[in-house]
């Protein structure tokens, strides 16, 4: 029986859903994704679920919104005036901004209304106050050296 262990390299498939177990991403499309154990990539639900699994075995794990993507935060959701946008492409809603944070960090804003004078963005992760399961299949292991 091998199980991985920190350090280790998975290979697994997952799909991602909401509470309410609509479906909101997957490795369907992308193929199964390398994860090193230990590394921060995953969340830490996730990396324990797959400490104790062998090759070929699957599990849900569930994960609340805190330790997910958070809470969602109305402040992050802003009026930018449209002289601050480029002209071009026009904005619309569902369309992606990269901005930075006062702090200077970089944040994702997308666009939700489009007005005359501004535009409604939210910089919420757009999974922010869901909670989350990911059903996830452990498909090789690659033990650390």
């Amino acid at each position: 029986m091998t199980t991985p262990n920190n350090g280790d390299t998975v290979t697994i498939d997952y799909v991602l859903k909401r509470g309410d177990g609509e479906i909101v991403g997957d490795t369907a499309q992308t193929g199964p994704q390398d994860v090193q154990l230990g590394s921060g990539q995953i969340f830490p639900q996730i990396e324990s679920a797959l400490t104790g699994m062998e090759v070929g075995d699957e599990k849900s794990v569930d994960i609340a919104c805190e330790d997910a993507f958070g809470q969602r935060q109305e402040q992050l959701v802003i009026d930018i005036p449209r002289a601050n946008l480029p002209p071009e492409p026009a904005p619309q809603p569902g369309m992606q901004l990269n901005a930075q944070t006062p702090e200077g960090q970089p944040m994702v804003l997308t666009i939700l209304e489009v007005g005359d004078e501004a535009v409604k963005a939210d910089g919420n992760h757009p999974l922010a106050g869901e909670d989350v399961t990911f059903d996830v299949t452990l498909r090789d292991i690659k033990q650390a050296a």
